[in-house]
């Protein structure tokens, strides 16, 4: 079920994503409301779930982490103990910025690693996630360059 959105819940939403450091006070004036009113709207954006957190996008190269690896890991069974398992453990790796179950594929989980270097990514692919109990497989592709990058959600008004 959709939420009940109107124009202005929908023009906050896209400010939100563009810029989440813009104070309510800007916030309302861009949209054409009072601060209140406005902040009472990011708060039941924020209660409803819509809003599920602020964050600062840092730039990986400038950090020095320069590889970029999509990896389709294989399991031997497709069981809620073993997927729970290798969920609970790939959540602890500082490398794994994205994991998803898949369909459609020879891979049971699609992952995005960001590492230092191929030096970097050999000791986290052997000495982590090969480790893992249950995991039969793993096919890593690396970026060469990143064509699109969004972090905003294709909103309509």
């Amino acid at each position: 079920m959709l939420p009940d959105l109107d124009r202005t819940d929908i023009r906050l939403l896209k400010l939100l994503q563009e810029d989440a450091s813009l104070s309510n006070l800007e916030l309302a004036e861009k949209v054409g409301l009072s601060a209140t009113p406005c902040a009472r709207r990011i708060k039941r954006l924020e209660n409803e779930g819509i809003v599920t957190g602020r964050v600062a996008l840092l730039d990986q190269k400038k950090l020095g982490l320069s590889l970029t690896a999509h990896l389709g890991v294989t399991m031997d069974r497709h069981t809620p103990d073993r997927f729970d398992q290798f969920e609970t453990t790939v959540a602890g790796f500082p490398e794994i910025i994205e994991c998803s179950v898949v369909t459609g594929q020879s891979a049971d989980y699609l992952l995005k690693a960001v590492v230092r270097d191929m030096e970097h990514y050999e000791r986290f692919l052997l000495g982590k996630l090969t480790r893992i109990s249950g995991v039969t497989g793993v096919h890593s592709s690396f970026e060469l360059r990143r064509v699109i990058h969004r972090t905003a959600l294709p909103l309509h008004d």
